[in-house]
């Protein structure tokens, strides 16, 4: 397992998540049938609660975590498990319904790559704005855009508006600046296959390097060789629960043979 802690640096404020009974509640208004309310259920996980006038999906449900500085937790779950959930109720995009989420440090949440970004400026632009977007300062990415623009290695198309790139194209600049940031508490969601296998596996390398320097790690993925590169512990997500949490070939071989 390739797994590699940073202690927390000298005189630092601790960096931590703490949820405790934290549900996340999403109220259906006008559902016409019960097939729409199966196809929300399906976009977010959870269950469907039968007992209001108005259908609420009950995404989260009683999640109580407390994860401290050095922790590197991987999320595994069916899809619509609610890990993505769960990853946005940590950054604090969702409130929790009911409960407390309580996050400390500064947070990089890395699961929808194009969020901060404008189609109608360039690469370069957007190398800027996408940073600023995450918590750096100005001069920090002044800094890091040759850098990005190398790993990128999309040359003079970082001069051109985003709107001309292609899907790929777009992977490997928000994955420049996503992958130069410091974040202290890191959300990450496997989300980058529209890249080519050789980039991806450049990726990886500068991926495995973010996480190094990142103070706290919670990360989604379906590929078990990818978790134990990056992570030392799991927690296994079902109909938006968690199910099981503890040391990660535990949780995995619990979770490969559940039927």
């Amino acid at each position: 397992m390739n797994v590699s802690t940073v202690p927390a640096p000298e005189g630092s404020r601790p960096v931590s998540i703490t949820t405790k009974d934290a549900c996340v509640d999403f109220p259906i208004f006008d559902a016409k049938s019960r097939s729409l309310k199966k196809t929300v259920m399906g976009l977010v996980g959870g269950n469907i609660a039968s007992s209001s006038k108005v259908p609420i999906i009950e995404a989260l449900h009683d999640i109580t975590l407390h994860l401290e500085h050095g922790a590197r937790v991987a999320l595994v779950g069916h899809n619509g498990a609610g890990k993505t959930t769960l990853l946005r109720l940590l950054a604090g995009i969702y409130e929790p319904t009911r409960g407390i989420a309580e996050i400390s440090g500064r947070v990089a949440p890395i699961f929808d790559l194009g969020v901060g970004m404008d189609p109608e400026i360039s690469g370069l632009d957007n190398i800027m704005i996408r940073g600023l977007f995450l918590g750096m300062t100005r001069k920090q990415m002044e800094a890091r855009v040759d850098d990005i623009a190398e790993f990128t290695e999309l040359g003079d198309f970082l001069r051109m508006p985003l709107r001309t790139y292609s899907t790929g194209m777009r992977v490997r600049l928000a994955l420049g600046v996503v992958t130069s940031i410091d974040p202290e508490i890191l959300l990450l969601d496997e989300g980058i296959g529209a890249v080519d296998a050789a980039f991806l596996e450049k990726s990886k390398q500068r991926l495995g390097d973010l996480v190094e320097r990142s103070g706290l790690l919670v990360f989604a993925s379906h590929s078990d060789e990818f978790l134990r590169e990056l992570c030392d512990t799991a927690i296994w997500m079902e109909h938006g629960r968690v199910k099981q949490q503890g040391d990660l070939e535990e949780v995995l071989r619990a979770y490969k043979g559940h039927p």
